[in-house]
């Protein structure tokens, strides 16, 4: 649970630490603006991607669904600064198939954390094989992180590519393939 009240207070000491004067026009509001962003950016935080993926519907199907370009946008937990890009999900169901805007709220029930990309990736691939009992998950997620793009090393349009296998894509080689070709890339 986001504490509104000690983020405005930390706003407040960040800015005079910076050298500003906290009460001119600018920024007296700033503190509170600053406290509704994060209580709204790290929402995830107080859910559970099990709140999403209960609901689902029956299925003889075996085969691959796949949502792709899910957009997302996250927090770098190291610098407190947004990375953003596409999720791809993938599973193969088990008898149950979930509705495919659970998919799109299971990628925003971890981007909205202070998160690190590559756990991301790997708490979606978990959260579809514990929730669906599917037979394999796999998730890929291509982000821009502007600790990267706008400070540091400085560059912008770099993008870091991360991928979690699990079940059936991680034993057959020939699936983890599928979902590349279905997504028109190469591994």
């Amino acid at each position: 649970m986001v504490d509104e009240a000690k983020i405005e207070e930390a706003v407040r000491l960040l800015l005079e630490g910076m050298g500003e004067d906290v009460s001119r026009e600018g920024l007296k509001d700033t503190p509170a603006r600053v406290a509704r962003m994060y209580a709204e950016t790290l929402s995830g935080m107080d859910e559970k991607a099990a709140d999403h993926l209960c609901r689902t519907f029956t299925t003889g199907s075996s085969d691959i669904v796949l949502e792709r370009d899910i957009t997302f946008f996250s927090t770098c937990e190291h610098h407190l600064m947004p990375f953003f890009g596409k999720v791809h999900v993938a599973y193969i169901p088990d008898g149950k198939v979930a509705g495919l805007s659970k998919l799109a709220r299971t990628v925003e029930v971890f981007a909205k954390r202070l998160q690190m990309q590559e756990r991301m990736t790997g708490q979606i691939a978990d959260a579809l094989m514990s929730e669906l009992g599917c037979k394999g998950a796999c998730v890929m997620v291509e982000a821009e992180h502007t600790c990267m793009t706008m400070r540091g090393v400085k560059k912008p349009g770099s993008s870091t590519v991360t991928v979690a296998l699990r079940g059936a894509f991680e034993e057959d080689r020939a699936l983890e393939e599928r979902f590349y070709a279905m997504l028109g890339k190469s591994r």
